[in-house]
Formats: structure tokens, C-alpha cells, sequence
């Protein structure tokens, strides 16, 4: 990182990641342009994990080049007193691999729905119904950095 002043300690990344609602996934697309999808997403146990459904360009892509990065922009925040926005975001560079053990699967869909779901809502009969055709990706984080900038 260049401006070293404004990186994030690792703790502040974990923070970050815990608590945002969605990120952008960026892989290697078709004829070597590159493909970024703004999507939901949950890190456990120091692991990305997507949904996502059996077929399609981004499925296709991890599969052709399973490296990848990861960028999550927390909520813009205003000091007191200032009129420019304080904004954090991290970058994770890693690679994603398609989960195959079902139970384990099933286990990041669940918690996936506990982060997305409104309270009150039957994971279990979502799963009944979506379970079977969906995807779960882990993205193993090799690299991770964020930064803090002050946007004036």
C-alpha cells in the first residue's frame, strides 16, 4: 500500500468484513476482461463464503481461473464538524473453490440466511426448496488490506 498512513490494522479488515452487508467479487471473465459482481456474502472462520446458483459466467470463471479479489466499502461516515465523508474499505485476494461436501454446504447457506434473512423467516423451508440447486464458494483469503480515506 502506498499511502501506509491510511492502512487499516487486521483487526479493523475482520471488523469490516463481520459486519458488512455486500461486496464485489472480481474474477477473470471471458477474453481476459475482468468481471466484478456486487454480491451478499459471509466470512467465517477466515474464509469468504457466496451462494450462488450451479451454472453461469461467474461459476464459469472461477472455474477457468480460480484466483480472485474480494472489496467490501463500509457505511460513508461524517465527523462532527466536517462535511467530507470518513470512508473504510478492505481488499481480500484469494482463491475460490466450489464447497462439494453437502453438509458443509448446507451449513453456509444456513448461516448465510441467518445474516440475510429477516428475523421470523423459515430458513429450513428455504432450504427445502432452494437448497438442492444452489452453490456454495469458499474464498480462501491469501492477502487482505484496507484503507481509510477521508474524501474531500
Amino acid at each position: 500500500m502506498r499511502r501506509f498512513k491510511q492502512q487499516l490494522p487486521q483487526e479493523e479488515c475482520v471488523d469490516i468484513l463481520q459486519n458488512a452487508y455486500r461486496g464485489f467479487l472480481s474474477v477473470n471473465g471471458d477474453g481476459g476482461y475482468p468481471y466484478a459482481v456486487p454480491i451478499n456474502f459471509l466470512f467465517a472462520e477466515g474464509k469468504l463464503y457466496f451462494h450462488c446458483a450451479a451454472a453461469g459466467h461467474k461459476l464459469d470463471a472461477i472455474r477457468a481461473n480460480d484466483k480472485a479479489c474480494f472489496t467490501v466499502i463500509d457505511e460513508p461516515r461524517r465527523e462532527p464538524d466536517d462535511w467530507w465523508y470518513h470512508v473504510r474499505s478492505v481488499i481480500c485476494f484469494g482463491r475460490v473453490s466450489v464447497l462439494e461436501d453437502e453438509a458443509e454446504k448446507d451449513s453456509y447457506l444456513r448461516q448465510l440466511g441467518a445474516k440475510y434473512f429477516p428475523d421470523g423467516y423459515d430458513i429450513e423451508a428455504d432450504m427445502q426448496r432452494n437448497a438442492a440447486r444452489a452453490l456454495v464458494l469458499a474464498f480462501t483469503i491469501e492477502h487482505m488490506s484496507g484503507k481509510r480515506v477521508r474524501e474531500k
